[in-house]
């Protein structure tokens, strides 16, 4: 790969100012994408436009990509279909019968232990929080920017901090090739050191019970609150309200279990397929047991999989209760995946600038290199931080951060003396913070959408908690550094 050292970093800084600037995230992803290509092209107007066309295209012969644009415009489908059935007014009738989240507070804890409970994987998590809170949420008048923050701080940090799933499948495969001891016992480790995930669910929390809000998200709670206005005018929801309001016929009966079966049958259905496609991909000779499994199992395959089965459930379910004929939900369906269309243009953008980043031009490569193996011993954990930070952000992906610094941190941390553990946790920590909150980022994007939420509004109102819980995070590695 050639190197084109500082250009690499303008694609992805381009990107995420413009969106942020502009508020039109899809012109702004096109022009990270062009650029780069003009950059790798040697600046050739005409060859460039052409290679960002092809690596549009190129995104669906990665399966993963593909599995993941069609399981987003399934949920489209989903949330339609719980809606027509009269589920969701179901289960806000419910939730006022028994007392529960009958109050901002109440609503916020609800969502985050939702969060808490769906750790086998973070797109799945954010799906889940947002169709089961956002009728709540609206009813009480809470903004879709805090609901958005509460999808995505309960996701990628819940995930790494209890790492019985893929997350934690991937890290011990990363510990396992770079040598460590007792990979299991070191991940266990980094749980208690993992400052930023612990530092964003403490300061998530603090928010939600003492509706103490920073920055625009202050302003953004203030609308919805006395104006009523969920999203601000102007705003552009990764899924239309139209959609997410598709009210039920007057006749139909308000059940709550037609949302919360077919939900129920995803998230175990995500269980199931992990464990299948996990044994289906075992190599000859391995024993099965839960690492094992989880090592060689396929999320992106396991979520498309559930979402699938969760929507025929819900049509059969439907169907047996007289609500819905087959021409209805199939309407239905192509009405909710259609409004999707939106959010898969968006991540098709986001895969491009993201392999752009890493495969082509070596953005993360070239800010690690700017690591120095002459680090004081106890600036090692907070300068791994801060660099897989900026990966992570500017490339829009945790687990290419993982890859990328696990094999440059683990070995300087070995050098100068400091605790392995602690500087791995520092690069789990900093991939978490640009999953949690970089715009390109699928996780912010998944969060955006199951809340909802304007992509922009969303991150410009995250961004000051996450920046928050980074510089603590820094801090607490230089102090427990200087402790030993």
């Amino acid at each position: 790969m050639p190197d084109y050292g500082i250009w690499s970093l303008l694609p992805p800084i381009l990107a995420i100012v413009l969106a942020i600037a502009t508020r039109q995230v899809f012109l702004s992803l096109f022009a990270g994408i062009a650029v780069g290509y003009l950059v790798i092209n040697d600046w050739n107007v005409i060859g460039g436009l052409i290679a960002s066309i092809d690596a549009l295209v190129a995104v669906f012969q990665d399966a993963d990509n593909t599995r993941v644009i069609i399981f987003s415009m399934l949920v489209g489908a989903l949330i339609t279909l719980v809606q027509r059935s009269g589920g969701v007014d179901g289960f806000i009738a419910f939730t006022q019968r028994a007392g529960v989240a009958t109050g901002r507070v109440g609503a916020g804890l609800l969502a985050l232990f939702i969060g808490t409970v769906i750790f086998i994987e973070s797109t799945i998590t954010c799906l889940v929080t947002g169709a089961v809170a956002r009728p709540i949420f609206d009813r009480l008048r809470m903004s879709r920017e805090k609901l958005a923050y509460v999808c995505d701080t309960s996701s990628a940090p819940i995930c790494i901090l209890i790492p019985l799933n893929g997350w934690g499948a991937f890290v011990l495969a990363q510990m396992s090739g770079l040598g460590v001891k007792d990979p299991v016992a070191t991940l266990g480790r980094t749980i208690p050191v993992n400052f930023y995930a612990i530092c964003s669910l403490l300061i998530l929390f603090f928010v939600i019970v003492t509706g103490y809000d920073i920055g625009p998200m202050k302003k953004a709670e203030r609308r919805a609150a006395n104006e009523g206005k969920l999203h601000r005018d102007g705003a552009r929801p990764m899924i239309a309200d139209d959609v997410i309001a598709l009210p039920p016929d007057p006749t139909t009966p308000r059940r709550a279990v037609n949302m919360i079966l077919p939900i129920v049958i995803m998230v175990v259905m995500v269980f199931v397929s992990l464990a299948y496609t996990g044994y289906r991909n075992l190599a000859p000779g391995t024993q099965p047991n839960l690492w094992s499994l989880l090592r060689a199992s396929s999320g992106t395959t396991a979520v498309l999989w559930a979402v699938a089965t969760a929507v025929v459930s819900a049509g059969i379910l439907y169907r047996a209760q007289g609500i819905m004929k087959l021409t209805e939900f199939v309407d239905v369906c192509l009405k909710g995946a259609g409004a999707l269309i939106p959010l898969a243009l968006l991540m098709l953008m986001a895969f491009a600038i993201g392999h752009l980043c890493k495969a082509e031009l070596g953005t993360g490569q070239y800010v690690a290199g700017l690591v120095s193996e002459q680090l004081p011993q106890f600036l090692v954990a907070p300068f791994v931080f801060i660099t897989a930070c900026a990966i992570a952000f500017s490339t829009g992906t945790s687990w290419g951060t993982f890859a990328i610094m696990l094999p440059i941190a683990y070995p300087i941390a070995l050098k100068v003396g400091a605790p392995p553990h602690l500087a791995i946790a520092a690069v789990l920590g900093g991939g978490v913070f640009g999953d949690h909150c970089s715009p390109i980022s699928d996780t912010t994007i998944v969060s955006s959408m199951a809340s909802a939420c304007d992509h922009v509004d969303h991150v410009r109102t995250q961004l000051p908690y996450a920046l928050l819980a980074g510089t603590v995070s820094a801090v607490l590695y230089g102090l427990v550094g200087l402790i030993g």
